[in-house]
């Protein structure tokens, strides 16, 4: 691994505990202005002030959601993407280049792939040429790779997230983001059998935040190196609060206990 690709992980991957918490803010592409995005540098704040590793944003956003005051924080730019108004919404094509998310400031790129969709074969082609652009210009790779299409009938199935997390060490990412299989053992076999870091996703805003800190214990029991939480936090009542307590798990290996005896979160 080069030199350049080293220092960038670090702004992504703490050094200690080689885990991170990554929240997503590209969703603006797929659906419109959402509750929580209206101002983006207000959230990256937010944020960053709660411990977040890195923010993820397409490169149009850049400008104004990364800020020129308060803490500091990883950028990564997404290079591919979808409306929700497409009949084809698995297919994710790239709007974006590694050398133009550099030229930006990118300390890591991501891409976004739907293996069982129909346009599989191009999102592995385009993920190809991202994985050499990368290697090229020594920025990390972010694959976010989840099992969509019609023969997938359950998302969250252990068989298909493990062939998710298997190509994308096998594509050379060097991260990758898929669902948590819901099941600590399962997760655990498909973890152990990569040898790059796994986080999972968030997904649509989940019920109460026990229940999403309840996943994000398990994956870090599991073996997995965080999450990757967008919804979840920046619609979060409080997303400063929610990150921070978010880190007490990925970062220092609280138990939910110690999480709701200091934060002590509502039902």
């Amino acid at each position: 691994m080069n030199l350049g690709k080293n220092i960038r992980l670090e702004r992504i991957l703490d050094r200690q505990s080689r885990r991170t918490i990554i929240v997503p803010m590209d969703h603006g592409l797929t659906m419109g202005s959402i509750k929580g995005l209206e101002n983006m540098a207000e959230m990256v704040d937010k944020v960053a002030k709660g411990g977040a590793n890195a923010v993820l944003m397409h490169s149009g956003m850049v400008g104004v959601g990364h800020r020129k005051y308060g803490r500091d924080i990883g950028l990564i730019i997404h290079l591919s993407g979808a409306t929700n108004l497409t009949p084809h919404s698995d297919r994710k094509v790239l709007v974006c280049s590694v050398e133009r998310a550099l030229k930006m400031g990118a300390d890591a790129v991501s891409i976004h792939i739907n293996i069982g969709a129909d346009e599989e074969p191009e999102m592995l082609r385009d993920a190809h040429n991202v994985v050499e652009a990368s290697r090229e210009w020594g920025v990390p790779l972010i694959a976010m790779i989840y099992p969509r299409g019609r023969k997938i009938q359950n998302e969250n199935d252990a068989d298909v997230v493990n062939i998710a997390v298997r190509v994308g060490a096998e594509l050379g990412a060097d991260i990758v983001k898929t669902n948590y299989t819901g099941d600590i053992d399962s997760f655990k076999y498909i973890v152990k059998s990569v040898s790059i870091p796994v986080i999972i996703a968030g997904g649509p805003k989940m019920d109460t935040v026990p229940e999403l800190l309840q996943v994000v214990y398990d994956s870090i029991q599991a073996g997995g190196a965080g999450v990757a939480f967008g919804r979840n936090v920046f619609q979060a009542e409080d997303p400063t609060k929610l990150v921070c307590a978010l880190s007490k798990i990925v970062h220092h290996n609280y138990t939910l206990d110690e999480v709701q005896k200091e934060f002590n979160f509502k039902e």
